[in-house]
């Protein structure tokens, strides 16, 4: 090979088009929800990448658009809900947005998976835990009913719900909150899905059930080499859990970037404010608890300008009649942020 080819290939494998795909890709994802009200746009132009392996945390206030953005990828959103054209949900190469509802049923369980936030209304009362688990087993991996029914034990064991093999014929009312939450997340990965969705999984659960959901599923998600997206409002959960973290407010990424960058850099007021919000043990009893001022805003007609102003204490003019664009942190290429006065720079006041 002469040195002009040599060159010429050292540049096609080190240009910004030959980095290798992500998992899962997500590319101007909207999805807006017609309302009496008027128009919803509860996703707005959102980008997102999941490596295998990977954990993404996506934070933020309840109707900061996370949950629609879930449902968006599992392609289970409300009838109400239109998904923008130019919109695209790559998994592994393949647009979920153009896929078959017949397709799309062989690819749950299998290609992506979701543990719900409710485990309560996630599984279904009527069956017996080892019927629901058996079922998704016999559709997907083509298991006769005594090969199912190991696999749904060895699964129960997995996630760690003592006597299995009994909890198999019992109905999901007859668990713990922690127990029914630990059943949705056999079920999820009963077939060894590429990505899994976890979309607050330790809501009303107690402090000690929560580390070990969360411990559970960053083993689950490192033995099986899985893309994890982790939904939560506190970011507190995702500091040590995740590799990178995407930061949503009012339909839109404000801030994302890896994870340690992200926490020792932070550029998005927004995100400060969620950091300062997490309570700290060091604090004395009854310290009051910082909070952000004002209220989320309305994302059905919302006003110009950047949609956290009203309630940043940086705001300046422009940030009132200007929306930002999400760029790239100087000296971070994997850092952006949504800012025209980011924290850490002169302009900031």
């Amino acid at each position: 090979m002469s040195s002009s080819t040599e060159t010429a290939v050292h540049k096609e494998e080190s240009s910004p088009s030959a980095t290798p795909a992500g998992l899962l890709e997500v590319r101007n994802l909207g999805v807006w929800f017609d309302t009496p009200r008027g128009l919803v746009r509860a996703v707005d132009g959102v980008d997102l990448r999941v490596d295998a392996g990977q954990t993404l945390g996506l934070v933020g206030e309840s109707g900061s658009g996370k949950s629609v953005l879930s449902r968006a990828i599992m392609k289970i959103l409300a009838p109400s809900a239109r998904v923008q054209p130019g919109s695209e949900i790559l998994l592994n190469g393949v647009d979920l947005a153009t896929v078959s509802p017949k397709r799309n049923k062989h690819l749950w369980g299998v290609d992506l998976s979701m543990v719900f936030q409710d485990p309560m209304t996630s599984l279904t009362p009527v069956l017996t835990i080892g019927q629901q688990l058996t079922e998704t087993l016999r559709f997907h991996l083509g298991l006769d009913r005594r090969a199912a029914k190991a696999e749904a034990i060895r699964l129960l064991t997995l996630v760690g719900i003592p006597e299995s093999a009994r909890r198999f014929d019992e109905h999901p009312h007859h668990l713990s909150g922690g127990m029914r939450q630990r059943v949705t997340i056999a079920l999820a990965i009963a077939c060894s899905p590429k990505l899994l969705i976890a979309d607050e999984p330790t809501t009303a659960l107690d402090v000690t059930v929560q580390q070990q959901i969360l411990d559970l599923l960053h083993d689950l998600q490192e033995t099986a080499n899985m893309g994890m997206i982790l939904i939560t409002h506190d970011l507190g959960v995702v500091a040590g859990r995740t590799d990178s973290v995407a930061v949503m407010y009012a339909g839109k990424v404000v801030e994302k970037g890896p994870t340690r960058q992200l926490f020792s850099h932070m550029r998005h007021p927004y995100t400060r404010a969620l950091m300062d919000a997490i309570p700290r043990l060091m604090h004395p009893s009854h310290t009051h608890l910082p909070s952000i001022p004002g209220r989320p805003p309305t994302i059905i007609d919302p006003p110009p300008g950047c949609s956290f102003a009203p309630r940043c204490p940086s705001a300046q003019a422009r940030c009132h009649t200007e929306s930002p664009n999400l760029e790239i942190v100087p000296d971070s290429p994997e850092h952006a942020a949504a800012c025209f006065y980011p924290l850490g720079t002169k302009d900031v006041i």
